[in-house]
């Protein structure tokens, strides 16, 4: 079967008459020359053109309906996902996206579903201590790693720190802005490791390190945008920042001095994680991963071959420092290692995916959470790429997840207000408590007894968690 375009004119050309495009039909026939081809002779049928559209059409439908050993899919699953229009059945980007949903689905229904299978989960008012004070929404939280205090960022351009033994006795930090300055919210914070010193970013484009008794040690200026996050290396000696200014800076922590910047991104950088004490990498709207060595000025490597289609939302190196995970927009997490050329696992939600974390018990399987906006989590095998649960139990976008110390529990917090708990021995439902607010965080301490959230409320919710 061939086309050439005077079949093509000719049935445009029968369709414009038929449809009572008289002017549009002879003024189309006349300038494509189809009045005085052959092919004019030619006896078609009414409705030729729509005809074959359709055809061509449910062609696209078929392939894009195959599983990936080639059988058709459920109709369940079918009735799920959107039809093609005509105009996205020739756009390759949108039947890719319709094929990876099915299969995604697919993916799930193979996976183990853990649903609640405890009558009692939700957690006793006597295990929730709610820490206020805060004046907006509460972004990011983390326990001191040595003493029993956890920090808090809020939008009401504060840091506090939290002790539980009195949780009145809390230090405030306060992001003052320049004079004629408005302040801004607190994007981001992180301990040094040892516990002795607080970092914490702003959208007022800097910096900061504190003391454990809230005394401001440095304030860190060289980015000219919001600081979106930062991360202390494991020796405390480097702290790095990403901002939206597409530039990521490498500090000098005991002077607060720039020790080099990377300009390597081209949109806004929305997460680094280091890998060691020297390297680490970057993550970005532009789509792009890149790693980096501190001292190198070229990248040692950008991650891209076979990367995601939509920004990247988070990075995580894993506790071995072999494999890099990575969660974006495109509705997938990417597991990447630095000797291959693309990645070595791509691992599907239906929604975007905005955070992922992974597992600290690396003794049995290496494990990774993915939490995404389709309302559930995902555990991963990150070596077989295989996914071992698909917890379903919230009702809104899952915005984070944490695995416990020992690895054994998994929690993911949620703008339908719930922190949920999770075995991940069973993949069953633990705990469940609901605050006052939709949940930007959650995050256990170094003990794995308690677990933190911070709240859309204002609030902070800690849970007391006997296992």
């Amino acid at each position: 079967m061939s086309l050439d375009s005077d079949h093509i004119n000719y049935l445009v050309y029968r369709y414009l008459q038929e449809s009572g495009f008289q002017h549009s039909s002879f003024t189309f026939g006349q300038e494509s020359g189809i009045t005085r081809s052959s092919v004019a002779q030619v006896k078609i049928p009414p409705g030729s053109l729509i005809s074959h559209l359709q055809r061509a059409l449910n062609y696209v439908q078929v392939e894009v309906n195959l599983t990936e050993d080639g059988r058709p899919a459920d109709l369940d699953d079918l009735d799920a996902v959107d039809s093609l229009t005509l105009i996205e059945s020739v756009q390759p980007e949108v039947c890719e996206m319709r094929r990876q949903q099915l299969r995604s689905r697919q993916n799930d229904k193979d996976a183990p579903v853990a649903m609640d299978e405890s009558d009692d989960c939700e957690v006793s008012p006597a295990k929730v201590t709610t820490l206020s004070g805060h004046e907006n929404e509460v972004f990011a939280c983390a326990w001191n790693p040595t003493f029993d205090l956890i920090a808090s960022g809020s939008s009401d351009s504060t840091a506090r720190i939290w002790s539980l033994d009195n949780p009145e006795d809390v230090l405030v930090l306060r992001h003052l802005a320049p004079q004629g300055e408005e302040t801004k919210d607190v994007t981001t914070l992180d301990w040094k490791h040892d516990g002795t010193l607080l970092a914490t970013g702003s959208y007022d484009g800097a910096g900061r390190i504190w003391t454990r008794a809230g005394e401001l040690q440095n304030r860190l200026t060289g980015h000219r945008g919001p600081v979106f996050s930062l991360k202390w290396n494991m020796k405390g000696d480097l702290l790095v920042t990403s901002s939206v200014d597409s530039t990521v800076i490498v500090w000098e922590t005991s002077t607060g001095q720039i020790r080099q910047q990377f300009g390597f991104h081209t949109a806004p950088c929305l997460d680094v994680d280091w890998r060691n004490n020297d390297s680490f990498a970057s993550c970005s709207q532009d789509m792009a991963i890149f790693v980096c060595e501190v001292g190198r000025n070229d990248p040692v490597k950008k991650l891209d071959k076979g990367g995601h289609t939509d920004e990247v939302n988070a990075i995580r190196w894993d506790p071995t420092e072999t494999y890099l995970a990575s969660c974006s927009d495109d509705s997938t997490a990417k597991i990447w290692d630095l000797t291959s050329n693309g990645p070595v696992h791509t691992l599907k939600h239906s929604d975007k995916i905005y955070s992922l974390k992974w597992s600290p018990d690396t003794s049995s399987k290496l494990m990774l959470a993915s939490a995404s906006f389709d309302h559930t989590t995902k555990v991963w095998d990150a070596v077989a790429g295989v996914c071992i649960f698909t917890l379903e139990g919230h009702t809104m976008p899952v915005y984070s997840v944490d695995f416990s110390p020992s690895g054994k529990f998994l929690a993911s917090g949620s703008f339908d207000k719930r922190i949920l708990v999770w075995s991940m021995e069973t993949g069953n439902l633990l705990r469940s408590h609901e605050g006052g607010g939709g949940i930007f965080e959650v995050c256990w301490d170094k003990d794995g007894k308690r677990i933190a959230g911070c709240c859309q409320d204002s609030n902070i919710v800690v849970i007391d968690f006997d296992g």
